[in-house]
């Protein structure tokens, strides 16, 4: 049925073309051999058509919390001691912003110094992954929620704890609290560094 309709669509550009410009040098024969290959350029465009007009891939919810921010806040300790803390932060999503790395680095004139890092991996909104804070030797696992603007995340494991980091326009508000060490928790303001 195939060959029937590629010999119908050459007999009736034939006559297209004989009509037009008399007699024409092609041969029915010819035009039954361009006719698949001007059958594969029409498909060939309309997929390509097809694949420029498909709307994009929706972005993970971290894509907005993408580079390097920089601030300052309060880390709490054992016995409700608190110290001012200088703090950078590095975040960087993967797999179109499904998954995020991240790595917050503190410390002060005192010499107290915090480093905490975490792998995080979203499916939809629900986000799962690990987090540690190297100075104190705490590790843990993460599960939580988030969103274009907010994360938030339980921890567990050798640690637990909660971490929140919500997002405003070029700022975040980053909070955690742990328990199972001697470093209780960390409230920082953040700004995406320029």
């Amino acid at each position: 049925m195939a060959r029937s309709v590629i010999d119908n669509l050459a007999e009736q550009l034939f006559r297209s073309f004989s009509k037009g410009w008399g007699s024409p040098d092609m041969s029915t024969l010819s035009l039954r051999r361009a006719i698949p290959g001007v059958l594969s350029i029409a498909a060939a465009a309309a997929t390509l058509h097809v694949a420029v007009t498909a709307p994009a891939l929706a972005a993970g919810p971290f894509v907005s919390f993408s580079g390097s921010w920089s601030g300052g806040g309060q880390v709490r300790f054992d016995g409700g001691r608190t110290e001012s803390i200088r703090c950078t932060a590095y975040y960087t999503p993967k797999d179109s912003g499904a998954g995020l790395t991240l790595a917050i680095r503190c410390g002060n004139s005192s010499g107290t110094k915090i480093e905490l890092r975490g792998n995080l991996l979203s499916k939809g909104s629900s986000v799962s992954g690990s987090w540690e804070e190297r100075n104190f030797n705490a590790t843990g696992d993460v599960t939580g929620q988030a969103t274009g603007n907010r994360i938030s995340l339980s921890i567990s494991g050798g640690v637990t704890g909660s971490m929140s980091v919500n997002l405003s326009g070029s700022s975040q508000a980053v909070s955690i609290t742990t328990s199972g060490t001697g470093f209780k928790g960390l409230s920082i303001n953040l700004a995406r560094a320029s």
